[in-house]
């Protein structure tokens, strides 16, 4: 049965934004339209979402909301899809989750701990199916690193290290666009270690298993703390912030159900020239995988990023293989910025379970507090 659907934060004056350039194109092809079809928008206020109807030529009987309360109140809706600003997302699903609705937040799930908890805890008295977007889990080329693997009982053998080496977040390593000024604030809870760094290491652990808390150890860093902010439109310096959210996070674990140590160095900025800016390697028994991507860290969000490959270097017979990797049939059809939004939002909206292409709320608050937990670390060694 089709989930009637409303989004929250597609804004008229942001075309841009992850809401239309994301979630919207693969909810109008034929598939979304019939498993989430788009009945309401809710944004500032009722006439600023009146005009994103018009902005982006959805149905005219879309319902306009400016009140979250007025959505969740809504018994015509059942699934509300959120897009803001994350320091907003608590305050406008909130209502929806107490009413038992349907909810797919975008990462990260709120700005702070105490928020993510208490929409966990509604989310369980309600019984609203909570869904956030750590799509990148599902990026073909973690699923054909997890084909590979299979376990260790593939052809590889056994994991027995890997080792990532990635560079980015924002384009440059000391300025950042006005649009992400609170990219150095630490208590928006949205930053570079908070969103960049978590759906890659996200995606890592997703393929290799999830790291042993008590072998794990963190050293985070702020290295750049004044940050200069540029005007995307002049290409002017408008303005300096001082930062107060590390650039720099070092991770060297061990991967609790193969016993493989994970050494992980994420860095906030442009790498060396000519360096990609994510090498990611798996040694096995048998084997080494290395997926290079040289221009994004994303897998996949832009078309002019450089294609991402996969090869595997066999020891017995030292040669190395190139692994093809491919979108969906129906993903092809959408940006690329679309696609892996596209495949979590049809699994979740055709009842599949969240092993088959979602991720749960209660999933993401572990990796929410796992992420938190290092930051506190730093925060009471940080002189």
């Amino acid at each position: 049965m089709p989930l009637r659907t409303a989004l929250i934060g597609l804004s008229s004056s942001a075309t841009t934004s992850w809401a239309s350039g994301a979630h919207l194109p693969g909810l109008l092809t034929p598939q979304g339209r019939s498993v989430l079809p788009i009945k309401a928008l809710l944004n500032s206020s009722v006439d600023a979402a009146k005009r994103a109807i018009g902005v982006y030529n959805l149905s005219p009987d879309t319902k306009a909301y400016g009140s979250p309360e007025d959505l969740a109140n809504d018994p015509d809706i059942d699934l509300v899809i959120c897009n803001t600003r994350v320091d907003a997302h608590f305050q406008t699903i909130l209502p929806s989750i107490k009413k038992g609705k349907d909810v797919y937040v975008e990462w990260p799930v709120a700005g702070n701990m105490k928020d993510i908890d208490v929409l966990v805890e509604e989310a369980e008295k309600s019984g609203s199916r909570v869904a956030v977007g750590i799509q990148r889990r599902w990026a073909p080329q973690a699923l054909k690193l997890r084909e590979l693997l299979k376990g260790g009982n593939g052809k590889l053998g056994k994991v027995l290290s890997s080792d990532v080496r990635a560079f980015g977040g924002t384009n440059d390593r000391e300025i950042i666009p006005t649009g992400l000024k609170y990219f150095a604030e630490r208590d928006v809870g949205g930053n570079l270690i908070t969103i960049s760094n978590a759906h890659l290491l996200d995606t890592i652990l997703s393929v290799l298993g999830e790291l042993s808390p008590s072998t794990t150890h963190t050293a985070l860093q702020l290295q750049r703390p004044n940050v200069r902010v540029r005007d995307p439109a002049t290409k002017n310096i408008v303005g300096t912030v001082r930062s107060n959210v590390p650039d720099l996070l070092s991770l060297h674990g061990t991967i609790a159900s193969s016993s493989a140590t994970l050494t992980y160095l994420f860095r906030r900025g442009q790498p060396f020239p000519g360096t990609p800016v994510l090498v990611w390697t798996i040694n096995c028994e048998f084997g080494e995988i290395r997926l290079v991507s040289p221009s994004t860290l994303s897998f996949g969000a832009s078309p002019n990023d450089e294609p991402i490959t996969i090869h595997i270097h066999w020891f017995e017979n030292d040669k190395v293989e190139e692994i093809e990797w491919q979108w969906g049939e129906a993903e092809q059809q959408l940006p690329i910025p679309a696609r892996t939004v596209f495949r979590s939002l049809m699994a979740f909206g055709e009842g599949k379970d969240s092993s088959e292409g979602w991720v749960d709320i209660k999933d993401a608050q572990k990796r929410a507090h796992q992420i938190e937990g290092w930051l506190q670390e730093w925060e009471k060694t940080r002189v």
